[in-house]
């Protein structure tokens, strides 16, 4: 098997990935923060970092890997989304943490060894806030404590820039407790009808970036192989990280090997609430298969800005279809080494798509040895894995209702609108959106397409 290459965010290169002990290799990777449903942005680094963790899994034997995906369960996001939802702290982290693993699930994506959540370490990271007060890389005032910057001469390496620019180019946290603009909160006192926990500093709360550092170390140790998540949590969060890490633990590294995965937009524009066009997981499982979602993932290289668009879920769509015509349950050996290559070669995703592509139209012509080795290949990243009867019932719901009938459909409620009997326009826009088509009017005329 040829080596696995990493592009390494802190070296900005490409690597050979040398485990810093080939039995015990440790992989973190920056998980949810609870206060609302995860996205389709969230859902990238899901399936990324899981192909990478199936990948060591392989190479490594899977005893000697261990993958943690941690849970933010206290944030000053969760705090003001329970406020704005009226519901509990506890109520709304529950919700949301229990659709995140039903959206993990139908993008079937392999369980982590360990979840932690950052409620449960409040203890350890009141121990390494001691730590570094002690060793003078942060102060304390009026009971806000802060990791000091400047102590840390290698702060803005993974960034690649220098203070100033890090200033002028990044939304820093203007307080006046702190002592410079860079310095970023390890722990903050709490209001009464918020959470807190007792410390020496008072009754208070952890600062997010403290949380990943305290948990990364408790279950990979002071010094590990890979650390991973968007490429939005470079500057401030893993920068932070790495600071505080190293200050606390004496450490020449915190992770070895820093992966980050691209940007996703929606129809070129980027995600955000105030336009509407976020696009939730849960929404997802409403309308797709997940290995739908999955495939259309997958067909970007990670490290590229992937587009989410109707031509994208589509295509993933037809090639699924075409795909399960070859579909066989059988009792599978291994992946061949050869089949891994383009994946060991920076999870080169889309290069590994073509070749099951090739792989898929010599096994359509009837060669079996090919037909195995597709199937092995897609069981491999994830696809192809249900059985006949689930695969018919995805066939089923992608049958999208018939042009003529949308056509006659938007005739009848244009003549109700005619008419006046908005009521009854209302209830054929709604019939047709369960059938899965939205329809727009635009000056003059009704226009229409699938969700």
């Amino acid at each position: 098997m040829k080596e696995l290459k990493i592009f390494n965010s802190l070296t900005k290169t490409e690597e050979s990935f040398v485990p810093i002990n080939k039995k015990k290799i440790g992989m973190y990777v920056c998980g949810p923060t609870v206060y609302d449903y995860p996205h389709i942005g969230n859902a990238r680094p899901l399936v990324i970092f899981d192909v990478l963790y199936r990948l060591l899994k392989k190479i490594y034997k899977s005893s000697t890997v261990t993958y943690v995906r941690n849970i933010t369960d206290i944030d000053d996001k969760i705090i003001d989304s329970a406020k704005k939802s009226k519901e509990s702290i506890e109520e709304l982290t529950k919700k949301v943490a229990t659709s995140f693993h039903l959206d993990c699930k139908y993008l079937n994506c392999l369980e982590p060894n360990f979840e932690p959540k950052a409620t449960e370490h409040i203890q350890d990271m009141i121990r390494m806030i001691e730590n570094l007060i002690m060793s003078k890389h942060a102060y304390e005032n009026e009971k806000h404590v802060y990791f000091s910057v400047s102590s840390f001469k290698e702060y803005g390496k993974l960034s690649n820039k220098n203070s100033e620019q890090l200033i002028a180019g990044s939304r820093v946290e203007i307080s006046k407790y702190k002592k410079d603009p860079l310095d970023f909160v390890l722990w903050k006192p709490s209001e009464e009808n918020h959470p807190g926990w007792d410390s020496p500093w008072g009754r208070g709360r952890p600062g997010w970036h403290l949380e990943c550092s305290v948990m990364g170390e408790k279950f990979l140790g002071k010094k590990f192989d890979i650390h991973g998540g968007g490429l939005d949590l470079i500057f401030p969060h893993h920068e932070n990280e790495i600071a505080q890490s190293r200050c606390a633990n004496k450490t020449d590294k915190f992770a070895n090997y820093w992966i980050h995965n691209g940007f996703v937009t929606f129809n070129k524009e980027k995600m955000s609430k105030s336009i509407g066009n976020i696009v939730t997981i849960n929404n997802l499982r409403k309308n797709f298969n997940g290995q739908v979602i999955r495939l259309a993932l997958l067909n970007s290289h990670y490290k590229q800005p992937l587009d989410w668009n109707e031509r994208l879920i589509n295509e993933s769509q037809n090639t699924l279809n075409k795909w399960y015509g070859q579909y066989e349950k059988l009792d599978l050996e291994e992946i061949d080494n050869d089949a891994l290559n383009p994946l060991l070669e920076d999870l080169n995703t889309p290069k590994y798509i073509t070749q099951l592509h090739s792989l898929y139209e010599e096994s359509s012509k009837g060669n079996k040895s090919s037909k195995i080795k597709f199937i092995k290949a897609c069981n491999f990243i994830g696809l192809l894995e249900e059985n006949k009867k689930v695969w018919q019932d995805f066939k089923k719901s992608m049958i999208r209702v018939d042009e003529n009938f949308i056509s006659k459909k938007i005739k009848d409620r244009n003549n109700a609108r005619k008419k006046g009997d908005y009521k009854l326009a209302d209830v054929i826009r709604k019939e047709l959106e369960n059938n899965g088509v939205i329809i727009e009017d635009k000056q003059n005329q009704t226009e229409w397409k699938y969700k």
